[in-house]
């Protein structure tokens, strides 16, 4: 279009001559066409080229200040000299020390409750001496009994009576038939006396005898008699004192299991009325112990423990019984202890739940590092070249034996390795662990002294400074990692729970 205007242009001033018109123009044309696309792709060329140049410095920048500004940073902990406490931790309740379970060995209907020391009715809490009656129970067929008891032994008794008097009675028969026998026997069988008469004097002397047995007989059984009836009333006597409930011990109600008005079954077991603890001065925890862990605890060690109701407050106590009759949940075997505490001052309700710390060892003034620094391990391209194929080496070595080694002692010593920090690199100091208190854990190393800063592991630059996840873009691209641990479980300290 600009070739023809531009050759309309030259026609009309006349500058070309006619017969040149038709080529001039298209040669024109052409050339002003040919011209134009040049430009056009110079331009396109030079901007590409020029969009590409940035986008190669803006990554290349991008990628040296990410690599500057999010390279890896170690984090240190100083090696401190202390005092430390190993300890176990388990679970418990707190249990009265010893606990009575009254119960109702007759049934009925709870009529009424007693009073207790304060003369207040019985209760929860309630503190009562031995004697104390606790409940009543409806005693109406007891009563009912006992007269039964009673009347049953009267009718016996006069039996007895009628029995010893009929003991009187065959011996006076006893007495006449053995002087007629003797008679008998003086006269014989003759004209003065019939063989019948003689016979008959000799069957009533024999008869006498026997009746007077009889009698005796009966006598003794009625004494039998007297004894059963006398029995009876004592089972109903019994029976009518057991509708009142008293208290065999002297200690405090911790739960009532009744109300007035409730009736009482007592069948083959005697229902429970009433828990009394004998004396909640003397508490006791009762703490489940994992079957790896019964082994460090002994009778008399000593316990430390906390409530949740009473926060920041510690009890101690000494382990009084392990209970040999463990108890087997989903596959976890537990033994129970038994801790005695002092509860002078009453803080300790019983059921409440307690942590319980077993100790069972103590180290004072030696030297202590986070239990994280026994447990990072660096990259391999961050240990000293000059000592990377040797802490290889060990460490390899480390995992085959399980990190142990016998001691003079014929004990296993568990073995480590701490890193510290050796310009951009860290080098590895070999230690021997001992106690954990799940937080420290005391080692000891040639190379090792107070104060030197050993790594407990790594994050990145950014984070270092202070710029967080949170603060960032969420467009600007996240790469490499943030903070970084042990990897692995070398070092982790023997006996750490």
């Amino acid at each position: 279009m600009a070739a023809r205007m531009l050759a309309n242009t030259l026609l009309d001033a006349n500058e070309i001559p006619p017969c040149c018109n038709l080529v001039f123009i298209r040669n024109v044309y052409y050339m002003l066409r040919i011209s134009k696309m040049t430009v056009r792709r110079r331009i396109a060329i030079t901007i590409l080229v020029l969009v590409g140049l940035v986008m190669i410095g803006g990554a290349g920048i991008w990628l040296f200040k990410s690599r500057v500004d999010r390279g890896s940073v170690f984090r240190t902990a100083l090696v401190k000299r202390g005092d430390l406490v190993a300890t176990i931790s388990a679970t418990g309740t707190v249990e009265p020390e010893e606990v009575v379970d009254v119960g109702a060995q007759v049934g009925g209907i709870i009529r009424s409750f007693g009073k207790d020391k304060n003369g207040k009715t019985i209760d929860y809490g309630s503190v009562v001496q031995a004697g104390m009656v606790l409940a009543k129970i409806d005693d109406s067929l007891y009563s009912a009994a006992v007269e039964t008891a009673t009347a049953q032994l009267n009718q016996a008794a006069a039996n007895r009576i009628s029995a010893d008097a009929n003991v009187l009675q065959m011996k006076a028969k006893l007495l006449q038939a053995q002087q007629d026998w003797d008679r008998a026997q003086k006269l014989g069988p003759s004209d003065a006396l019939a063989q019948s008469a003689y016979d008959q004097y000799k069957a009533n002397y024999e008869v006498a005898k026997a009746n007077l047995a009889a009698a005796e007989a009966a006598v003794e059984q009625t004494k039998a008699a007297v004894a059963q009836a006398e029995a009876s009333l004592d089972t109903a006597l019994f029976n009518l004192g057991y509708c009142t409930i008293k208290t065999p011990v002297n200690g405090t109600i911790i739960d009532r299991r009744v109300n007035i008005g409730q009736t009482v079954v007592s069948s083959l077991s005697a229902p429970s009325l009433f828990l009394i603890a004998k004396d909640l001065k003397r508490i006791q925890v009762w703490v489940s112990v994992n079957e790896a862990d019964i082994g460090n605890i002994s009778r008399d060690q000593p316990v430390t423990f906390t409530v949740d109701a009473l926060p920041g407050q510690v009890f101690e106590g000494r382990v009084g019984k392990i209970r040999l009759n463990a108890t087997m949940s989903q596959n976890v075997v537990t033994y129970t202890v038994e801790v005695n505490t002092d509860n002078k001052d009453g803080k300790l309700l019983p059921y409440l739940t307690a942590n319980a710390k077993f100790r069972i060892g103590f180290r004072q003034g030696v030297l202590l590092v986070p239990n994280a620094a026994l447990r990072w391990t660096p990259r391999p391209n961050q240990i000293a070249p000059e000592t990377r194929q040797t802490a290889h080496a060990h460490s390899a070595s480390q995992k085959r034996n399980g990190g142990t080694r016998s001691g003079s002692a014929g004990k296993e010593q568990k073995r480590g390795i701490i890193w510290i920090e050796q310009g951009a690199f860290v080098r590895a100091v070999h230690v021997k662990n001992g106690l954990t208190d799940g937080t420290m854990t005391e080692v000891e190393g040639e190379d090792l002294t107070e104060g030197i800063s050993v790594v407990v592991g790594e994050h990145t630059r950014e984070t270092a400074t202070g710029l967080t996840t949170a603060e960032r873009s969420p467009f600007t691209p996240q790469l490499g990692r943030g903070l970084r641990t042990g990897q692995g479980s070398q070092g982790v300290p023997s006996g750490e729970r």
